[in-house]
């Protein structure tokens, strides 16, 4: 299989505090790749590495062989999902869709019209008046529906009951087949994984 994400040594220091010390690890297409480790492990802090939201204080990290971090081209083909999704304050779920569609060339408003009445959730509610569980929900739909190559999952499935843990489960491994998506997902929960 295609090498499509490369991380080799990377480091990252808060002061004197490690996050990340001299990690190295390959993801290639097709392939479902999860970091496990107990909060505080530094999962979320490499998520964010991985997404070009921070920036690694030694290593390289390369998609499609190129580096993340202050590169608009790649970062248009990664969707992050940190564990405390923002969204705008009193926006809709119809707004915060809007605006990705401006981010993303393959987001699709349809896929996500579709995809909040299959779950219930409505597009013209405040996102302010929803439930941990449908934010997670939403914030699923908004990656799912960006059409990019790369999803990056910073605890995912918490907060979700089991059924809908298993419907996500069963979209990300539709996405996989039916358009190549490589997920990147973390947890402190083996069961979940």
């Amino acid at each position: 299989m295609e090498e499509i994400l490369r991380m080799e040594h990377i480091t990252k220091r808060f002061g004197d505090m490690y996050a990340n010390r001299d990690i190295s690890f390959d993801v290639r297409k097709g392939e479902v790749h999860t970091l496990l480790g107990e909060n505080g492990a530094g999962k979320s802090t490499l998520l964010r590495m991985l997404a070009g939201v921070m920036q690694q204080d030694e290593g390289t990290i390369c998609i499609d062989r190129k580096p993340v971090y202050d590169n608009a081209e790649i970062k248009r083909n990664i969707f992050f999902i940190p564990n405390d999704f923002y969204f705008f304050p009193n926006a809709t779920g119809r707004e915060m869709s809007k605006y990705f569609a401006e981010m993303y060339p393959d987001y699709s408003e349809y896929r996500f019209g579709k995809m909040m009445k299959d779950f219930g959730l409505d597009p013209e509610r405040r996102i302010s008046a929803f439930s941990k569980g449908m934010k997670k929900q939403l914030s699923l739909i908004l990656g799912l529906c960006s059409g990019t190559k790369y999803m990056l999952c910073d605890e995912t499935f918490d907060g979700l009951d089991p059924v809908m843990r298993q419907a996500v489960k069963s979209l990300i491994a539709k996405d996989m087949e039916d358009r190549g998506l490589t997920p990147v997902i973390s947890s402190h929960n083996l069961r979940e994984i």
